[in-house]
């Protein structure tokens, strides 16, 4: 299955979803380059040509314009830590608004006016409603999803005055691994919950004892069916698929300016819901602590995906709570690094 060779640029492709989408896009036909200035990627699961550079850098993304013929770029470059972005909100905004401007910079002089932008359901702060639809007022709570907010703005305004095209994909909970274990989810440091129980069950795999864990739940009184708070976790190959069929749309010249989805399950798991099922999956007895709620952590987190599906006539695929965990837990046994978790 071809596309005519049609290049897509990776920017970000050494991360978690970043990398999925590499394989993603070969598989579907595409000709992919990855720019990641491997801060926190890794150059041992990329697989496509590798442009070291940082967004930083004007001359580093020019360079990589230069060298090679771009169609169309996916975004995914950002630092997406929420507490690291309430401490050093400076990094944050250098790299996620400032990097991306210089970005649509260097793809203006090139010629290239394709972006599909990752975003993020942090863009919505608290929500008004369950389950969030892209219609919600936009009331970011941390530095992080401000970043993020900006950044689509930005896209707007670059759509009415220069018909840039761009679609944004605001995703909720990115979980699981690539189904095939090509590539999984390896942050440093981790503060997903899925890798972090895993972590956990591989502890306690290795001769750990269940009293010694360090998991910890924040927050066991939310308002929710049992306390923890509830999420909508989407496989990282479903996010993948709509990106891909984002690309197609935007490459086929369907998007006209500046379109938003949401990325989202439709269901909600909870914290606790989530150990139960990694207990199932791995046969270990994961035990946790309870810590206090953490700052801007709102009670349940729920999207409404109808535009996508309309749209970009996307579905996605694994829905289930044990089958996204089961990917997961098949590139953890495989990638078994031993941590202190």
């Amino acid at each position: 299955m071809s596309h005519n060779g049609k290049a897509i640029l990776v920017v970000g492709g050494a991360g978690y979803i970043g990398s999925h989408m590499v394989h993603s896009l070969i598989d579907a036909g595409y000709r992919v380059v990855v720019f990641d200035n491997l801060s926190r990627g890794h150059a041992e699961i990329v697989s496509a040509p590798l442009v070291l550079g940082d967004l930083g850098s004007l001359s580093d993304i020019d360079k990589c314009f230069k060298n090679h013929s771009i169609d169309l770029v996916m975004h995914f470059a950002a630092l997406a830590y929420v507490g690291e972005s309430v401490s050093q909100p400076e990094l944050y905004y250098q790299n996620n608004v400032i990097g991306t401007l210089n970005l649509l910079k260097i793809m203006r002089q090139h010629n290239v006016d394709k972006l599909v932008f990752s975003s993020s359901c942090a863009t919505y702060g608290e929500p008004e409603n369950t389950p969030i639809n892209e219609h919600q007022s936009q009331r970011p709570i941390n530095p992080y999803g401000r970043t993020k907010l900006m950044v689509e703005e930005i896209l707007r305004d670059y759509g009415n005055a220069y018909g840039f095209k761009s679609t944004i994909m605001r995703y909720f909970n990115a979980a699981g691994c690539d189904t095939k274990g090509r590539v999984g989810e390896w942050h440093e440091p981790e503060t997903h919950i899925i890798p972090l129980v895993l972590a956990e069950a591989q502890r306690l795999k290795r001769g750990g004892l269940p009293g010694e864990t360090s998991l910890k739940v924040y927050g066991g009184n939310f308002p929710t069916f049992d306390g923890s708070c509830v999420r909508d976790f989407i496989h990282v190959n479903d996010i993948c698929e709509a990106h891909l069929l984002a690309a197609q749309q935007l490459l086929a010249g369907r998007i006209e300016s500046t379109e938003a989805f949401n990325l989202a399950n439709g269901n909600g798991f909870s914290v606790f819901q989530v150990i139960d099922v990694c207990r199932e999956v791995t046969g270990q007895p994961i035990a946790y602590r309870l810590a206090p709620n953490r700052q801007g952590d709102p009670s349940v987190l729920v999207g409404d995906a109808k535009k996508a599906f309309e749209v970009l006539n996307w579905r996605p695929k694994i829905r289930d709570l044990k089958e996204i965990i089961k990917t997961a837990w098949l590139w953890t046994e495989n990638n078994d690094q031993p941590s202190d978790c």
